[in-house]
């Protein structure tokens, strides 16, 4: 890769359904479309966290809302809208920094629908852990069409762990198809969430709480990687709660292609209310009640 100044975190650019049909009417596999773009994304933005994770340099601020923010956030960004650009598809932008781009946008009113394709981006999904020198941190890519995730990828530089999925192709962890679990049961099941933290109300941490206190094993964890775990069978179940769009983009077709299922409670395929389950599909029925 090219030069990624350490001192202070300015990065320099280097100088080296199962498909869509094109104008010429040939139909190209989606990842055939968008996997260059994906992974030369994800290429750049690994280095440029790595460089700075567990770096002395590195300045964490905090949103309005409380959550943290550091300087390779916004450079991870702007380097995946610079790709988009160059790569000649036609192809919007959706991130957490700058919205759909001049303006920042309400991230729940701001629905994918029919038009052009748009590239959904978490540039460091856990950056509170990335802040901590934390290795489960990961940049999001979803590509979205006509209010359909087609294309994801995750990636965990500091984990050395890549997952991805094209629609119709399978799901894949460096390279080695995965599949979600067989527990027959929640009972059986282990089960990760988001937590019952003092950000949720008491109803929703009941709910929360019957969701673990039902299954055989639970843990508090939250944020991308526990969805991965249920993709490639670690554990049956995950829960997000008071999810934006850009932290949940890719998790869903990833799972899908596994052989999973992700919804939000009411069992709506959408990235777009806040709350996210993902299960192995067969106690995806019991968990949903259980948060209703």
């Amino acid at each position: 890769m090219g030069g990624w100044a350490v001192s202070n975190c300015e990065w320099k650019r280097p100088t080296v359904d199962i498909g869509i049909q094109e104008d010429d009417g040939e139909m190209v596999s989606y990842s055939e479309k968008y996997g260059a773009l994906l992974r030369g994304i994800s290429d750049e933005a690994d280095a440029m966290s790595l460089d700075c994770f567990r770096n002395s340099s590195l300045r964490v601020e905090r949103k309005m809302d409380g959550t943290a923010l550091t300087q390779a956030d916004g450079a991870i960004e702007k380097m995946a809208r610079k790709r988009v650009a160059e790569s000649g598809l036609e192809l919007d932008v959706y991130g957490e920094e700058q919205g759909t781009g001049s303006a920042k946008s309400n991230a729940a009113g701001d629905r994918g629908s029919a038009g052009r394709p748009r590239l959904i981006i978490d540039p460091i999904d856990g950056t509170e852990e990335f802040s901590r020198g934390i290795p489960t941190f990961g940049t999001l890519l979803g590509i979205e069409l006509n209010g359909e995730i087609v294309a994801g990828m995750c990636s965990a530089p500091a984990l050395g762990t890549r997952w991805w999925a094209y629609r119709g192709e399978g799901a894949f962890r460096n390279g080695e198809k995965i599949r979600v679990s067989r527990t027959p049961q929640l009972s059986e099941a282990m089960v990760f969430t988001t937590g019952t933290g003092p950000s949720k109300n008491a109803e929703d941490r009941a709910r929360i709480r019957r969701l673990l206190d039902a299954s055989r094993n639970s843990r508090s964890l939250g944020g991308f990687w526990q969805h991965m775990l249920v993709a490639e069978g670690a554990i049956d179940a995950a829960l997000d709660w008071t999810s934006k769009p850009w932290d949940l983009a890719p998790l869903g077709i990833i799972i899908e292609e596994a052989g999973g299922r992700s919804t939000n409670i009411e069992g709506e395929p959408t990235i777009y209310t806040g709350d996210y389950l993902s299960t192995n599909g067969v106690i995806h029925e019991e968990a949903m009640k259980l948060l209703r």
